[in-house]
């Protein structure tokens, strides 16, 4: 049914083979299009996505043991903010 087939890759030019299995996966999936990257480019890609993403740390102060520590958010003055330790032992009460 499926047959390997050759495509030019539309970032780099280069040839690259959608294999029969790689399109019985996309048909399992319901994708509709066929890749038009190379999977190096696709990797670059993938890469220059995820760059911009990285979590930003701020420091704040725990409000209930009082220890510095960082959090993944801006830390607002009129909500409390807790250390790890502290908001594991208040979730799990």
């Amino acid at each position: 049914m499926f047959q390997d087939k050759t495509i030019v890759c539309k970032d780099c030019g280069a040839e690259f083979v959608f294999t029969a299995g790689e399109q019985e996966f996309y048909a399992e999936k319901g994708f509709q299009n066929e890749p038009q990257r190379c999977r190096a480019c696709r990797n670059q890609k993938k890469v220059q996505r995820h760059a911009g993403s990285q979590k930003v740390a701020h420091e704040a102060v725990c409000a209930q043991c009082g220890v510095a520590t960082t959090v993944p958010f801006l830390p607002k003055d009129d909500r409390p903010v807790y250390c790890e330790a502290c908001f594991k032992a208040r979730r799990a009460r």
